[in-house]
């Protein structure tokens, strides 16, 4: 048996206080004319203070546009990492992405939007390898889905984003809907259309489960000895575990 495959590596008012046209202490020019301190209003170049990045605001150029997305689909999958799906906002995703919120809503629409990008691009290994799967004598096809689920666990790279979906979606309805419709709709009905079974989709999603419980407890409860069971060995046991929910008797 081979190792496991790790696939490869989203209103302040013009003016302020006394930005005014014209009461009390309104100037016109002149000779006798105040002159505004200049420190008031020029950055802080103190040494060893870095100067504040100023949001961006507004739509950035055409050339801009692509690295902007990612910027914002980074800073999402970040923000919902860490915060989960009910405690992060449009807000704070375009604080963390260094932009104005205005460019969330144009770029992905609403939170719930913005969410299932993030689980689109976080699921794109999965998408990728799932071909193999797919392809795969339907006797082989429970071992390439045990290797391709842990590999994409194993992975740092992928491990994260997966966090912030499996976190999101235990917690918040909405985040599970998204979750369901892109592993139901990608993966496990097309695993399904294989089996020549009555109770195919129950069989696809039951090996499914079998995988994503065994992330939970290894990846995310962080349980021992699963935790730092060695992942060929996983593999060994697992596999013919799933393979029996997808063809067994």
């Amino acid at each position: 048996m081979t190792g496991v495959t790790v696939p490869g590596d989203p209103d302040a008012s013009p003016g302020g206080p006394g930005m005014t046209s014209g009461g009390p202490g309104a100037t016109s020019g002149g000779p006798d004319e105040s002159v505004p301190d200049a420190s008031a209003t020029a950055p802080d170049t103190s040494p060893g203070r870095p100067a504040a990045a100023p949001r961006r605001r507004g739509r950035p150029s055409r050339t801009e546009s692509a690295g902007t997305r990612d910027r914002i689909l980074d800073a999402a999958r970040e923000e919902f990492s860490e915060r989960g799906y009910d405690k992060t906002s449009v807000r704070g995703i375009a604080k963390s992405a260094g932009v104005d919120s205005a460019l969330v809503h144009h770029y992905f629409g609403t939170k719930e939007q913005v969410f299932e990008a993030a689980v689109e691009v976080a699921f794109a290994p999965v998408l990728k390898g799932r071909e193999a799967v797919l392809d795969a004598p339907l006797e082989e096809v429970g071992e390439r889905m045990t290797r391709m689920i842990l590999g994409l666990w194993e992975n740092p790279v992928t491990r994260a984003p997966l966090l912030a979906i499996v976190r999101s979606a235990v917690n918040n309805e909405i985040a599970a809907g998204v979750f369901r419709r892109l592993v139901a709709g990608q993966l496990l009905r097309r695993i399904a259309g294989r089996l020549d079974l009555p109770d195919a989709e129950l069989r696809a999603e039951l090996a499914a489960a079998q995988l994503v419980g065994i992330a939970m407890i290894r990846y995310v409860i962080k349980v021992e000895p699963l935790a730092s069971a060695d992942a060929e060995q996983i593999v060994e046991r697992v596999a013919p575990v799933v393979q029996g929910h997808l063809t067994g008797r």
